[in-house]
């Protein structure tokens, strides 16, 4: 594969220069645990369905990434070849990177949610070599599924399967026989190492707005913003992380898999997200960080109010994805005695802002944080090229960063970065006097109702905050006279009861102008979203056009 990741070789100069890129890569940091604690618990996996619990010393944890280096090596991969991995929170998945690093492939993380639509496209798009996946999970069949679609993928030549019988598995063809030790192992493992600027990740946006762009990131990139990132939270060889978040996503795959070893720390993976299950895990492991969306957050700090139990060592909640509301908040550190850390970021640049650990509580519920080092925020008018906007005022918001990713696979056409390196983040954003950012909406979301910008995330916000609702997206739907007209989409908790005329009374009782209150109102069972939470609102307005016409 080639990867034509633009993006890269006209700052490396600068970074380097300021400091923010390092120029190692995950190979030096596992290196550097097997020198200095081998004999550490570094990975602890629990697979709910299979009822499996395996734990790796950072000894162990580097001969199976040896191991299956090699054996996938002996596939065929070779340097920049792409090595697919649609795999839950399993270990597999953690060995699975570690190797591809090894011999200098790129791994393409997968949701498992993804289907023949989805696979057919990032297969394909991304020239995977190898998929790695689960014979089953859930009750479905990946391996009968990717059979299916491979006439459709030439350069897909392998499909590995972990729990399998037959001699395509995860266990025969890579983890089982001890390739590490065969007589041209070193040869392999030291050959094709990668640089810090080469591809390591090739991952796919999370499909929030419809069509996927295959993201590229160097170690130099990732590790960018992982150093900032857990120096803000505080975090250090001591801690125990719990990642219960999907490795597929960059959330898990930054916080979770990469994370952990560059600071020397242990890791408890969780492949199905269950909050008594989770609650167990923290307390067992002592788990004192964690980072998922406010959905797990919810169900985690009911499961503690319900249960009478307590998560002692749970120090940091870093929650995103989506704005957490402050009732939320109040509720979780009363109950679970965790600080809560707003973050907001993406698939190209990983976490951009937190707040800080000795903020006030409210702001994580009033802003998306301030940025990290190495990290620039402008709000403007349209374009980058305009001056910044008045504090307070909302805009477009465009971000210069280190972590800023190498380009888009094959479309460098849709890169968004300009010529100074700011790249147009397609949100909407006010920033406050202090640098806190708060983002209020995506500029896809905008509805322009006559005219009238109607502020989505604020009147969500408030949704959340009435006692009957659990979820809430507004969206647009499409209006002969004015153009657009804006939907509310509400999921009720248990037993609760939402319906318009209370609504409308409720937000009026909020002082909501008029022309900001939805006009329409769907009450559902669920929301479509990603793994990590994300309402996919693109699927909202499709439903609502296909049932306006």
């Amino acid at each position: 594969m080639e990867f034509d990741a633009v993006l890269l070789p006209k700052r490396r100069a600068q970074m380097i220069a300021q400091g923010f890129w390092h120029d190692r890569t995950i190979n030096d940091d596992l290196d550097a645990c097997f020198a200095a604690c081998p004999d550490k618990l570094a990975l602890t996996a629990y697979r709910l369905e299979a009822g499996d619990l395996r734990r790796f010393t950072y000894r162990e944890l580097v001969q199976m990434a040896d191991r299956v280096a090699v054996g996938l090596s002996r596939l065929g991969v070779q340097k920049n070849d792409v090595v697919a991995c649609q795999l839950p929170n399993w270990w597999h998945f953690t060995v699975t990177y570690l190797a591809c690093s090894r011999i200098g492939a790129v791994i393409n993380p997968l949701m498992h949610i993804f289907r023949e639509r989805e696979l057919n496209f990032m297969l394909k798009h991304g020239e995977a070599k190898v998929i790695i996946a689960p014979k089953t999970f859930r009750g479905f069949d990946f391996e009968t599924m990717i059979k299916g679609i491979q006439p459709n993928l030439p350069d897909l030549k392998h499909v590995v399967v972990v729990d399998g019988k037959e001699a395509n598995s995860f266990e025969a063809l890579l983890s089982g026989p001890a390739w590490e030790k065969e007589a041209d192992a070193k040869d392999i493992l030291s050959a094709h190492r990668p640089g810090p600027d080469d591809i390591t990740q090739l991952i796919y946006t999370s499909g929030t707005t419809g069509e996927p762009k295959g993201v590229m990131h160097s170690a130099n990139t990732v590790m960018a913003n992982i150093i900032p990132y857990s120096q803000r939270l505080q975090l250090d060889a001591q801690d125990v992380v719990l990642m219960a978040s999907p490795m597929a996503h960059q959330t898990g795959f930054m916080y979770g898999l990469m994370m952990p070893i560059m600071l020397k720390a242990s890791v408890v993976l969780q492949d199905i997200w269950e909050p008594n299950k989770a609650v167990e895990i923290v307390q067992l492991e002592k788990a004192s960080f964690t980072m998922a969306s406010t959905p797990f957050l919810t169900d985690l700090t009911r499961t503690v109010i319900e249960k009478k139990t307590s998560v002692p060592t749970l120090k940091t909640f870093l929650c995103a994805g989506a704005p957490i509301p402050g009732p939320l908040v109040e509720q979780a550190r009363a109950a679970l005695k965790t600080k809560i850390v707003s973050a907001w970021g993406m698939s190209e640049n990983g976490a951009v802002t937190l707040i800080k650990i000795d903020d006030p509580d409210e702001r994580a519920f009033t802003t998306d944080g301030v940025p990290l080092p190495g990290v620039e925020l402008k709000v403007v008018e349209s374009d980058a090229s305009e001056p910044a906007l008045p504090v307070g005022t909302p805009g477009k918001l465009f971000l210069r960063a280190c972590s800023n990713f190498g380009g888009y696979l094959k479309r460098p056409h849709l890169n968004g970065t300009d010529a100074d390196g700011w790249f147009d983040t397609g949100d909407l954003a006010r920033i406050d006097e202090k640098g806190y950012v708060r983002i209020t909406g995506r500029s896809k979301d905008v509805i322009i109702r006559g005219g009238e910008n109607i502020p989505v995330v604020e009147i969500e916000s408030l949704l959340y905050r009435h006692p009957a609702v659990a979820m809430a997206a507004i969206v647009a739907y499409p209006d002969e006279r004015l153009g657009e007209r804006a939907c509310a989409v509400v999921v009720t908790k248990p037993g609760e009861s939402f319906d318009m005329p209370t609504m409308v009374a409720y937000l009026k009782a909020q002082k909501v102008a008029i022309q900001y209150i939805p006009e329409k109102l769907e009450v559902r069972e669920s929301m479509p979203s990603t793994p990590s939470g994300k309402i996919q609102k693109f699927k909202l307005r499709d439903e609502l056009r296909d049932s306006a016409a």
